[in-house]
């Protein structure tokens, strides 16, 4: 369970997450809430200013600096996790996005976004996933054949399923692609691959919180 408010302000104030202080934290949480829910970093910018002068660049700090003090999925026993990945869109460059959605608890485990999709990259993020699990719990994946090899390799569990426990993983991808709509299915003009890596992160650190 994520902190209720009050304890996400002392946090954020302990761990130094801004460095300055002109604007109360709570403020600073609801702007960066409001881009999560959809709004454009313009338009949040514009409603909050009618209470208190903000900048858009000012939300997309509080939005990508949260993240730090959103508590990251605890490492547990865990039973069956659905993994997919979805495309966006950098610039002109496909991209891929990778997610991880503990089927009991909802958690979103671990997001991750790569340049190509194969059975390295399906390695390498479910051994991020596995940084959360105590045991070795078992995959629900679609019929990508990028992810046999990595599963076995892994030792893993796993199934096949198109709808069923997938539908957790499908659900977040939803939600993900309302808000990534908000811009057209790719990131703003001139972001990095790191900004994307760090957005995204940020999405999942809000979505468990608001979620869970």
């Amino acid at each position: 369970m994520q902190p209720p408010l009050n304890q996400l302000v002392d946090y954020i104030k302990a761990a130094k997450v801004f460095r300055r202080n002109k604007k109360n934290v709570e403020f600073k949480i609801l702007a960066a809430l409001l881009y999560f829910f959809g709004l454009s970093l313009r338009k949040t910018s514009k409603y909050l200013s009618l209470f208190e002068e903000i900048s858009h660049e000012s939300v997309r700090i509080y939005y990508h600096r949260l993240k730090k003090v959103l508590k990251r999925p605890r490492k547990r026993e865990r039973g069956l996790i659905a993994i997919d990945e979805t495309k966006l869109k950098l610039e002109k460059k496909l991209i891929f996005v990778w997610a991880a959605i503990d089927i009991d608890t909802k958690e979103c485990l671990a997001i991750w976004a790569s340049e190509s999709r194969g059975s390295f990259e399906a390695y390498v993020f479910l051994k991020e996933v596995l940084k959360y699990c105590k045991n070795k719990p078992e995959i629900v994946v679609d019929r990508g054949f990028w992810y046999k090899w990595a599963l076995q390799r892994l030792g893993l569990k796993y199934r096949h399923e198109t709808f069923g426990e997938r539908n957790a993983v499908e659900g977040f991808f939803s939600r993900f692609k309302e808000r990534t709509k908000r811009f057209w299915n790719r990131f703003p003009f001139r972001s990095s691959f790191d900004s994307v890596q760090s957005w995204i992160e940020s999405f999942m650190a809000f979505y468990n919180y608001w979620r869970c």
